[in-house]
């Protein structure tokens, strides 16, 4: 079993910047991705950004280019994604996700998911 565990959300202002970080433990030997997903209130679950170690490749959803950063350390498992340019509507609950060799942009690639942390962006 592998936990996925996701830290560093809050309250920003609009044009701010927050830094989440991720971190997967236990049986990571099947651990070759790590994404990150949100879910806006009142909206369903969406892709934000992913890195996939064996490709060494990252992928981002087309309303984060430019605005946000994902970056990580694959020996430790750790994944971060640095948000800039805040908008009001990237509040939501951010989730860290951790998945196999195939992981992209899908959520169904991934197996592993923490339990969401908050970010809220006051106008």
């Amino acid at each position: 079993q592998v936990q996925v565990v996701e830290s560093g959300g809050g309250l920003v202002q609009a044009g701010g910047s927050l830094r989440l970080s991720c971190a997967a433990s236990g049986r990571t030997r099947s651990v070759y991705a790590m994404g990150w997903f949100r879910q806006p209130p009142g909206k369903e679950r969406e892709f934000v950004a992913a890195i996939n170690w064996l490709g060494g490749t990252t992928y981002y959803a087309d309303f984060v280019k430019g605005r946000f950063t994902i970056s990580g350390d694959n020996a430790k498992h750790t994944v971060y994604l640095q948000m800039d340019s805040l908008k009001p509507e990237d509040a939501a609950v951010y989730y860290c996700a951790a998945g196999g060799p195939s992981a992209t942009m899908y959520s169904g690639n991934y197996a592993y998911w923490g339990q969401g942390t908050q970010v809220t962006v006051s106008s």
